[in-house]
């Protein structure tokens, strides 16, 4: 990563007290960059926030982004060089119980950000994060493209979508390519797959399901062995944000567009896989069993077509699957034995940018 452009750029993220946040809150600390947050309080205890203490070397600010004018307020304080736009109601599942949240959050939520970026004379580039599954899912065995068509059975999934349409419309009526020139701001969306990695406490979702019932000496309990996720440490598609954010920042229209990061097709893989992997890397008589009450719709197959951030950022995966779950359970084992996580977090950091080097 390009320490020499973000170190003193000002960066404004939002949702940076969750686990995906929280490790490119810090991850940009390292840098560099003059962060500023802007995220409900985490949405866990314990956190990746706390736990690393990743407020520690940033200006964190405790605000919801459905409230527009505190967002605005933030936000033009900050003066931001670059905008990321993680903040999200991110669980399928929990989707079903709150649509309403669901829908408020990750659709009017992206547009109070859009339009803060509208009122903040300073920013020159917009990552908009959304989702894989932003795609209608056609459960095909090839990946997504990014010219397929937004969809989403589920309230989560079309949220994404939803988020999608309202940047390109963004894009296209306020931030248009054609029209750089009066305003100089570029808007990507971005679209990842199944991100996992240490410190994720989140409810109902598999990689903290499995290290809690893991350490609590308990059978893991699965629900879709058969579902096959496109899996990747979080630092995967964070440093894909990253080349392109700064991209978006040197060269203006040319990434103003949708992007996928994803892993390599070999570590698309069904959740039983990841599972058994798991347990037998922790080893001390870890088990799984499956789940047999009836669950809500999930998609069983999605993955992403990678081609063009492979070939216009030279961007790749640098780490297999199987050195993912090494890295997740290192991570748990060191928080066990109450090191000192965020240095640890930020020697994973570094230890995944050695390539840069």
């Amino acid at each position: 990563m390009n320490a020499a452009f973000w170190s003193g750029k000002n960066v404004f993220v939002t949702g940076h007290t969750g686990f995906k946040g929280s490790w490119l809150c810090l991850w940009l600390q390292q840098l560099g960059a003059n962060v500023t947050g802007y995220a409900l309080q985490p949405p866990t205890n314990p956190s990746l926030f706390e736990v690393a203490q990743i407020g520690q070397g940033m200006h964190s600010i405790i605000g919801d982004i459905r409230d527009g004018a505190v967002l605005v307020q933030a936000m033009q304080a900050a003066a931001p060089d670059i905008v990321i736009h993680m903040a999200a109601q991110p669980l399928v599942r929990y989707s079903y119980i709150e649509p309403v949240e669901t829908y408020s959050t990750n659709v009017m939520g992206t547009v109070h950000v859009l339009e803060a970026v509208r009122k903040t004379p300073s920013v020159r580039a917009v990552v908009n994060v959304t989702s894989d599954k932003c795609y209608e899912n056609k459960e095909w065995v090839w990946g997504y493209r990014e010219n397929e068509a937004m969809g989403g059975y589920d309230p989560y999934s079309s949220s994404k979508g939803c988020a999608e349409l309202v940047a390109s419309a963004y894009r296209n009526s306020f931030f248009n390519p054609e029209k750089y020139s009066e305003r100089h701001v570029a808007l990507a969306s971005v679209r990842a797959g199944n991100v996992i990695g240490g410190g994720d406490w989140a409810d109902d979702r598999l990689i903290p399901d499995i290290l809690r019932a893991i350490s609590a000496g308990q059978p893991v309990t699965i629900r879709n062995p058969h579902a096959i996720r496109p899996w990747q440490h979080v630092l995967e598609p964070l440093s894909g944000y990253l080349q392109l954010a700064q991209r978006l920042y040197e060269a203006g229209v040319d990434y103003a567009e949708g992007w996928n990061f994803g892993p390599n097709d070999e570590d698309a893989k069904p959740v039983q896989w990841i599972v058994e992997q798991l347990t037998d890397a922790w080893g001390e008589g870890a088990s799984w069993q499956l789940e047999q009450a009836a669950q809500p719709h999930e998609a069983h197959y999605l993955k992403l077509d990678c081609s063009k951030a492979k070939m216009r950022l030279d961007w790749q995966p640098r780490w297999s699957l199987a050195t993912t779950l090494e890295m997740i359970v290192a991570w748990q084992h060191a928080y066990l034995a109450q090191a000192d996580m965020r240095q640890y977090t930020l020697n994973q950091i570094s230890h995944y940018s050695l390539r840069d080097s």
